[in-house]
């Protein structure tokens, strides 16, 4: 088997246990507006240069894993929320995230 398609198989593989562990959108939004919403704006409308605008879907073509990486560690002038917000809490951001581009 050639690397890129193994590579997949693990990817996907990966995702099935952080897919099925439930999330809480409105715990999500709650949190949201704790830590988030100075920067992504309310619904999600960025109101910072270079954070991307939920509402119009901007970063949200990534899958859950990849987003919730991102919380974790953060990225570019995002920082980094291990430590500071549980799994459980990072998941629920998530799915809350999924409600904003509706």
């Amino acid at each position: 088997m050639k690397s890129i398609p193994m590579r997949f198989v693990i990817a996907v593989a990966s995702l099935a246990p952080w897919a099925a562990l439930a999330a809480d959108p409105g715990n999500g939004g709650r949190i949201y507006a704790m830590h988030c919403i100075g920067c992504h704006g309310v619904g999600g409308h960025s109101v910072m240069p270079n954070a991307p605008n939920f509402a119009r879907n901007e970063g949200l073509m990534q899958p859950d894993v990849v987003l919730a990486e991102s919380i974790r560690r953060g990225k570019n002038i995002m920082p980094a929320f291990l430590g500071i917000l549980r799994e459980q809490e990072i998941r629920d951001v998530v799915v809350y995230l999924r409600t904003l581009s509706r």
